[in-house]
């Protein structure tokens, strides 16, 4: 017989990523997804099968990996890192994609190199948009890192803002209050240092333009071993006044850090600069304690409505009914009516005693000035300097300074 050599020869596509599961029939919108992503260059691995595939000459294309798992393979963290470890020593880039899976297993992973991380099921694109991710080139490391000096034993005050409701202002207030207390002077210029600690949603460096990178989850991630040159590779210029550590690339756990691993951050921040201020999450989480004892002075933002007052009330109750010193807070009210406005001088009044607390600071409205500056990633003395908010917390600014040098005389 004739050979059909008119016949079209289709070759198979080189495998370029696989998939790594237990059985990846219990991800189905994982495998429908990277059939959208990748067509037939894909293949699917069990756990001890990769191991063995990586060592092959079949493995050289591989760009990345799929490892997914769910709360049944938590038993088998130590082969689930070994996969990742291997993978990273080929080049190989490792997408963790986790289903009930503890924060403690989580960040055992996430500490063995996985470059991304998606929960599943997996939200809308998101497989996409991590491997487009994957595939940009790397980013030039900065060419004067900032440098801590090693050994440094200073005592820097930690001044805390956490917003007891959506939108009422505290990663405004930490931002501008960190920049004014960085740019008292040109003569008296404090070191001063701002932490983004709310992990998931944090918008301290779309306020101050600056991009979030992988170094800040690899130190979060290696506490324990943290040196100076290791956090201060995490942390981000602003305009060379203020030191910054933005919140992670990726949407992690709260409790993902333990009390222990804060702990340790604000520690070497302290150490290294008179002014460390903490923009906190809404949400209380296991190491808010930890925060709340370490503070000098912790801000409590609310403002003039019922959701605030409620929410001050359930914070009261939730500190008081622990032991936790809730005399530390200072509630600052945002947006405060002006000082001709008598009826909202006299609500404010109401709402201080029918919740028992004492309203140490009035901040005004800044308008839309403040959403301004805040979209154009600039603080307030930069874009309104005549602002009306910018002027009371400069104010405050310089009053926390002499409080703190005061104190440091006294010592």
């Amino acid at each position: 017989m004739m050979a059909m050599s008119g016949m079209p020869q289709t070759e198979t596509p080189a495998i370029v990523a696989c998939t790594i599961s237990r059985d990846v029939q219990n991800f189905d919108l994982l495998i429908e997804d990277m059939e959208t992503a990748l067509g037939e260059a894909w293949g699917d691995l069990g756990f001890t099968e990769a191991l063995a595939f990586f060592a092959q000459a079949e493995a050289e294309p591989l760009q990345f990996v799929a490892l997914a798992i769910d709360s049944a393979d938590e038993g088998d963290l130590p082969l689930m890192g070994e996969i990742i470890t291997q993978a990273k020593a080929r080049g190989i880039k490792v997408i963790l994609i986790a289903e009930d899976v503890t924060p403690a297993a989580l960040h055992t992973l996430l500490r063995q190199g996985a470059d991304e991380f998606v929960p599943y099921p997996l939200p809308e694109q998101e497989l996409q948009a991590a491997i487009e991710r994957l595939q940009e080139p790397e980013p030039v490391a900065a060419a004067n890192p900032h440098q801590l000096q090693t050994g440094n034993q200073r005592e820097g005050a930690v001044v805390v803002c956490h917003g007891l409701a959506g939108g009422s202002g505290s990663t405004t207030m930490a931002v501008n209050l960190a920049w004014e207390l960085a740019a008292l002077s040109e003569q008296e210029e404090p070191s001063v240092c701002l932490l983004d600690f709310d992990l998931q949603s944090g918008s301290v460096s779309t306020y101050l333009d600056l991009p979030r990178r992988e170094a800040v989850m690899e130190m979060l991630s290696e506490t324990e071993s943290m040196d100076e040159e290791l956090f201060g590779q995490a942390l981000q210029p602003f305009q060379e006044k203020l030191q910054v550590l933005t919140a992670p690339s990726e949407m992690v756990p709260l409790d993902l850090l333990s009390p222990d691993d804060i702990a340790r951050v604000i520690e070497m921040a302290r150490s290294h600069f008179d002014f460390v201020v903490i923009d906190m999450p809404h949400t209380l989480v296991q190491w808010s304690e930890t925060v709340l004892s370490t503070a000098h002075v912790y801000f409590a933002l609310i403002e003039l409505d019922m959701r605030s007052a409620q929410n001050a009330l359930r914070m009261k109750r939730a500190l008081q009914s622990e032991d936790l010193p809730f005399e530390k807070l200072r509630f600052a009210l945002n947006r405060a009516p002006k000082f001709t406005d008598l009826t909202g001088k006299s609500r404010v009044k109401r709402m201080a005693e029918s919740l028992s607390i004492s309203i140490d600071l009035q901040l005004p409205d800044g308008g839309k000035q403040v959403l301004q500056s805040c979209d154009h990633g600039l603080p307030l003395a930069v874009s309104a300097a005549k602002n009306p908010l910018r002027k009371e917390i400069a104010k405050l600014a310089a009053s926390l300074h002499e409080l703190g040098r005061s104190e440091a005389e006294a010592a």
